[in-house]
């Protein structure tokens, strides 16, 4: 096998190492050392075995830190946006105007949606907050699907909830709409 100079085993798309028939996933391999990673990378190795056509978008594993309040993000950063040239619009929502977060103490944080500014595809969200890493798995959906901000805004949300955030964050992305504010 070849390790590369971070000390990771190389790997090809397909989690293929130099050597014939060894696979590599996970930490030991390019990429964030996250076990919901390694996990989609497993079951595409499994699946390659089997004969299928799986793929990763690793665009779309999200990164939670598991402090409190939580933090969660999924897609782009601006940064990343900026760098790309990629016009976009952003709405956020702050955790503190949200009744459940109200009820529970839990006031820090917001939700943050980068959407294309033309298209209106959710491009990343960003979350601190209580359960934001339950929280991001929307997004995820969300983006999976190439929704718009628009299509989860219009979405019906629980309430009183924690995920009313996102909501809220997405019609603020759309034309500053946040019900809530």
């Amino acid at each position: 096998m070849k390790i590369t100079d971070r000390g990771q085993v190389e790997v090809n798309d397909h989690m293929q190492t130099t050597a014939p028939n060894v696979y590599a996933i996970g930490d030991v391999v390019r990429g964030a050392m996250l076990a919901h990673k390694a996990e989609e990378e497993g079951v595409m190795v499994a699946e390659i075995l089997a004969g299928q056509k799986p793929h990763i978008d690793y665009n779309l594993i999200p990164n939670v830190i598991y402090t409190w309040p939580e933090v969660a993000a999924v897609g782009k950063t601006e940064e990343q946006l900026k760098s790309a040239g990629i016009n976009y619009k952003s709405g956020q929502f702050p955790m503190r105007a949200l009744g459940r977060s109200r009820a529970s103490g839990d006031l820090d944080g917001f939700v943050k949606i980068l959407a294309d500014a033309t298209t209106d595809e959710v491009l990343g969200v960003h979350m601190i907050g209580a359960r934001a890493a339950d929280l991001i798995a929307e997004a995820v959906t969300a983006m999976e699907f190439r929704a718009s901000a628009e299509d989860i805004a219009r979405m019906s949300h629980s309430h009183p909830t924690y995920a009313e955030a996102v909501k809220e964050a997405a019609l603020a992305a759309t034309g500053d709409r946040a019900l809530h504010m």
